[in-house]
């Protein structure tokens, strides 16, 4: 009898998620479906649930200037991700293990650099790059994206270290081994969740960023994000290559996500709780 009622309570269970699932990803299943039609398929009322594919918004895109604006804002937002984790991720080691006066001070200081809204920069990073030369690209706007990046990789990375008993440094340090060693062969492995947590934040950040480069960019380094607002035009929209660039625009991010999906949730909660 318990068995029974156990299995009718799993099923249930089952049956509850996947029409959760259903739910959560309808606006990707629908985006994507619209991808694999025509526009007077997509325009059709009501929509069609049965259709014949075609791949010819993907064709058509691709052989486009959308495929170097993927390009670009594929190199723009691993760069900048690289970038912020490389200058972050020792800042933030530093930062922890500081144990002078006005920590918490400089803590709260790199968080407010993060709290202003991005137009507040705009201006100034505008006249600043059409000065050095650096509207239209893609080095402008991994320069913008690391900036932004910065303090959220310091803010995140610093619990994880925190977590870290001092006590093995000082063991290492015992041992011989130097400040670089214990960095890189002792911390960083014990905090590889919470670098693979952030940099999924940074990655996000960078490559879904509209505004900057809307700003800051013509045609040389358009993104994708900017790119698929061509598509509508004084001609009509074309909503078929609309879906199909951002069916393209999420995809990867969804195949970071899985390469570090083991990381992700461990690295989301590792640092929350000290002691």
């Amino acid at each position: 009898m318990s068995g029974a009622i156990g299995s009718e309570v799993s099923i249930r269970r089952r049956v509850a998620i996947a029409l959760l699932l259903l739910v959560l990803l309808s606006p990707f299943l629908w985006l994507l479906q619209m991808s694999f039609k025509t526009n007077d398929q997509i325009l059709q009322v009501p929509p069609p649930l049965l259709f014949k594919p075609t791949l010819e918004n993907y064709s058509a895109l691709w052989h486009s200037a959308f495929s170097e604006s993927f390009v670009n804002s594929l190199l723009s937002a691993s760069f900048s991700t690289l970038l912020a984790l490389l200058l972050g991720v020792p800042g933030a080691y530093a930062l922890s293990r500081w144990t002078g006066r006005g920590k918490g001070a400089l803590r709260l200081a790199i968080l407010v650099t993060r709290m202003a809204p991005p137009i507040a920069f705009t201006i100034p990073f505008f006249l600043f790059y059409r000065w050095v030369g650096l509207l239209d690209t893609v080095t402008g706007l991994v320069l913008v994206y690391t900036s932004f990046n910065l303090p959220l990789v310091i803010w995140m990375m610093q619990p994880f270290f925190e977590t870290v008993p001092a006590s093995l440094e000082e063991a290492a340090l015992v041992d011989g081994a130097s400040q670089r060693v214990i960095f890189t062969r002792i911390m960083l492995p014990m905090v590889t969740p919470g670098i693979a947590a952030t940099a999924i934040l940074c990655f996000l950040y960078a490559w879904n960023d509209f505004f900057f480069a809307l700003i800051l960019t013509r045609t040389a380094a358009r993104t994708a994000p900017v790119a698929v607002v061509n598509f509508m035009n004084y001609e009509g929209w074309e909503w078929g290559k609309i879906a199909a660039g951002g069916s393209l625009v999420m995809a990867p991010v969804l195949v970071f996500s899985l390469a570090v999906r083991r990381y992700l949730v461990s690295g989301l909660t590792a640092g929350a709780v000290k002691g």
